[in-house]
């Protein structure tokens, strides 16, 4: 890591010049503003407009697309996708390998595990869980709240069996 700086040239034939960030040379570009004491993993690319917190760790290879707001201490791991205008909350944990969307808030506190797929425009809020893998499809991108690990199922779309033990559970209740 002997270079100060790193020019990269993107699809279009853009130049962009990085800065090496001190506290693991991760790639910082022109605009983005990173604590002095986050630690930005070696291939790391933050992009123009973005903000990182004070404390912060991200992992090797990792990409902070533009605008994108990470709060103080979190930690993102190896090679996640935060995309551009994300919002993540301070004292998350963001796993390895993870993709996160666009215009997406992440509260305070939230754990994601590796992996994890959030889709453009969700909200993963505290006290809820997000499963390992969303599909697209199965998420509305317009609103969305984490979807919860334990399936909630309603009286009619429980099966015969199921309805006879409630009621067997019921009546003792009762008594």
């Amino acid at each position: 890591m002997n270079a100060k700086f790193v020019s990269v040239e993107d699809d279009a034939g853009k130049v962009t010049r990085y800065v090496r960030h001190a506290n693991g040379g991760g790639l910082v570009a022109p605009g983005a503003v990173v604590a002095e004491n986050a630690r930005i993993g070696p291939m790391t690319y933050v992009e123009h407009g973005a903000h990182i917190g004070s404390g912060c760790r991200v992992g090797h290879g990792s990409w902070i697309d533009r605008e994108a707001r990470i709060g103080d201490r979190t930690v993102i791991g190896d090679g996640v996708r935060v995309g551009r205008g994300t919002v993540i909350g301070s004292r998350a944990n963001i796993g390895s390998h993870s993709r996160i969307g666009s215009g997406v808030l992440v509260e305070h506190g939230i754990h994601l595990h590796a992996d994890s797929t959030v889709p453009d425009g969700a909200e993963v809020l505290a006290g809820s869980r997000l499963p390992a893998r969303v599909p697209a499809a199965r998420v509305p991108a317009a609103r969305t709240t984490a979807v919860k690990t334990a399936a909630v199922r309603t009286p009619a779309a429980r099966t015969p069996a199921e309805q006879r033990q409630a009621r067997k559970s019921k009546g003792r209740m009762a008594a």
